[in-house]
């Protein structure tokens, strides 16, 4: 069973906002799958993320050619992933993703990439255009535990 909802972000404002309302949820086991093409906002959402979990002080580079970044944040370690370039789907475990999943949170960008070792039990970020250059379609999808937490995201 999955739950959903959607948003329409205007701006860079916006996705910050929903990046706030996902930092306040994070605990130790969580997913976030962020899907969608080159330039829809994936690294921002995270970006934005990783910052208000860090008190904004942290520096969040990309991790495009380092395929993951880990923050130890105060209560839980945080991994932020990009397989973009990831050339197979178990070349990930080499990056310790089954830790990742198992002790701490993991923003996971192009997580198609991950084939048969992306765990179902993850809330699915899905990144579009719309006809305005500064506006995205966010279309979530939480499965597992993410469905009796998708009314926090939708009442926030």
């Amino acid at each position: 069973m999955t739950q959903g909802v959607q948003f329409l972000l205007t701006g860079l404002a916006a996705m910050e906002t929903l990046a706030r309302r996902l930092a306040l949820m994070l605990k130790p086991g969580d997913i976030i799958a962020l899907s969608g093409d080159l330039g829809t906002g994936k690294t921002a959402l995270s970006r934005a993320t990783i910052q208000t979990l860090g008190g904004g002080t942290l520096e969040v580079p990309s991790p495009t050619f380092t395929l993951v970044q880990l923050y130890e944040l105060p209560d839980f370690d945080l991994w932020h992933f990009d397989f973009y370039r990831l050339e197979a789907p178990q070349d990930a475990l080499e990056l310790n993703i089954e830790d990742a999943f198992a002790t701490g949170a993991s923003l996971i960008e192009w997580p198609e990439k991950l084939g048969p070792y992306l765990p179902p039990n993850r809330l699915d970020i899905h990144l579009s255009f719309t006809e305005n250059a500064t506006t995205r379609h966010a279309n979530l999808v939480g499965g597992g535990h993410w469905v009796t937490r998708m009314d926090e995201l939708s009442d926030g």
